[in-house]
């Protein structure tokens, strides 16, 4: 190549400078057609394996991460987690953690928090009926309180009372049902009632309609007594002979009043209908007695009595301004065979929930679950159902059983040594379960 190498001062002739240049085109034109010939497996996907990176190194960094976060954990001292964790459960955005469209809260098992304590006592709240009173009238053992619903698939958010009442502010919340939904509203009411002053809070109970009012939120939580929500002739004074009862399955006009204007509706009717027998029901006046009553089968009258209650939120309910609930059946347990002890006194010296996620007992009826469903699927008003059944049913440990009352009187000693006689296995403690179903009352408002 020396011959290409001027002397200093010799000028290069143009014809050289061309020919150099073209030999260097046509080396890299035949270097660059040699390496388009090669074949496409070796070009785009090697080169794609190359830049992704190893799942193992990923594993290997979120492990070294994890450890590090639980060492910061354990830095961290226990009473400003407790007081964290505090601050968490005050400010709670329900929308955050609970989705209704997505989450399936009948799913899921119940889990022991020994450090659970429910946000009021049957001492602390001066509302509770003796009926629920389970601690005062002596239940011994407190663990019942303690399990939390853990569904599935999403959490719930806790119930902080100041969340409920802020929501609320302005509004009326009714309950409308039996003694299993007063309970629920005398939870509601005992849940919230510690964050409003003395001064500011007022009840005035009636014979039928409860009225818990929060001056200070200009709130109302309600209960109307209303066991078959339509009409009967044993709603007051209740008639004991089965027999005898009459549900004017028709009508809702004599108490729909005491609706009207609500902007929160929460109703529930079942245990009332579970009688065992054909329901006598009627069409018409309750002048003509029974000579105008049919005897029909419970899943019959059921559903006549929910669609009259669901013609009257349809005509009745502006679903812009009020929120309309339906809360499925509450199980009875009052067969113990049906949790493997056909020789068990009913619910009685039950400690903790049945752990069978597949459990179904005697005390709740499919059937009229489905009619549920039917009739709300065709309301023209949107109703939201909640299922508290399922969730409900593991809870063999959580009813009043032998602590309770009866007639207006508390269970004598002998009563209580007959579990098989006396036990109530319908009605549940307060505290307790009623917590949950409004737990998860207040994720969905």
């Amino acid at each position: 190549m020396s011959f290409l190498v001027p002397s200093r001062g010799t000028k290069i002739p143009l014809s050289v400078i061309v020919l150099v240049l073209c030999g260097f085109m046509f080396f890299a034109l035949l270097y660059t057609e040699r390496i388009s010939l090669m074949p496409s497996s070796t070009s785009s996907s090697n080169v794609l394996k190359l830049k992704s990176c190893p799942r193992k190194d990923i594993s290997s960094k979120t492990k070294e991460r994890v450890q590090e976060e639980k060492v910061l954990d354990e830095k961290v001292p226990e009473e400003k987690v407790r007081e964290e964790r505090s601050e968490n459960m005050d400010v709670v955005d329900d929308r955050f953690e609970f989705d209704p469209e997505e989450c399936n809260v009948a799913a899921g098992k119940w889990v022991y928090n020994s450090s659970a304590e429910p946000l009021y006592t049957d001492e602390s709240c001066p509302y509770i009926d003796r009926q629920f009173s389970c601690m005062k009238n002596g239940r011994p053992e407190t663990d019942y309180l303690r399990w939390e619903w853990q569904p599935d698939d999403c959490t719930i958010p806790r119930f902080s009372a100041k969340l409920a009442m802020n929501k609320l502010r302005g509004k009326r919340l009714l309950f409308v049902g039996d003694s299993l939904q007063r309970s629920q509203w005398e939870s509601f009411v005992c849940s919230v009632e510690s964050v409003i002053p003395e001064g500011e809070k007022s009840m005035k109970l009636g014979q039928k309609h409860f009225v818990f009012k929060a001056m200070e939120y200009n709130t109302s939580i309600e209960f109307y007594w209303a066991p078959y929500i339509v009409e009967s002739n044993t709603d007051l004074p209740v008639i004991l002979d089965l027999k005898k009862r009459i549900v004017k399955v028709d009508s809702v006009e004599d108490r729909s009043k005491y609706w009207e204007g609500a902007d929160i509706l929460v109703f529930n009717t079942y245990v009332w209908w579970m009688s065992g027998i054909r329901m006598k029901s009627l069409w018409g006046s309750f002048k003509n007695g029974e000579r105008g009553a049919e005897a029909l089968d419970t899943a019959v009258a059921y559903r006549l009595g929910l669609k009259t209650w669901a013609n009257w939120v349809d005509s009745t309910v502006d679903s812009n301004k009020t929120k309309v609930f339906f809360t499925t059946m509450s199980p009875t347990h009052s067969r113990s065979a049906d949790w493997g002890k056909p020789n068990g006194p009913k619910c009685f010296n039950e400690t903790e929930p049945i752990k069978d996620k597949s459990f179904w007992g005697t005390g709740s009826s499919k059937e009229l679950m489905k009619v549920v469903s039917s009739v709300v699927k065709h309301m023209a008003t949107h109703v939201t159902v909640i299922n508290i059944t399922q969730l409900s049913e593991y809870r063999i440990d959580a009813h009043t059983s032998v602590y309770t009352e009866t007639g207006g009187k508390m269970l004598t000693a002998e009563e209580r040594a007959d579990p098989m006689r006396h036990a109530d296995c319908i009605h549940w403690c307060l505290p307790g379960l009623p917590d949950t179903w409004n737990r998860i009352l207040l994720a969905h408002l």
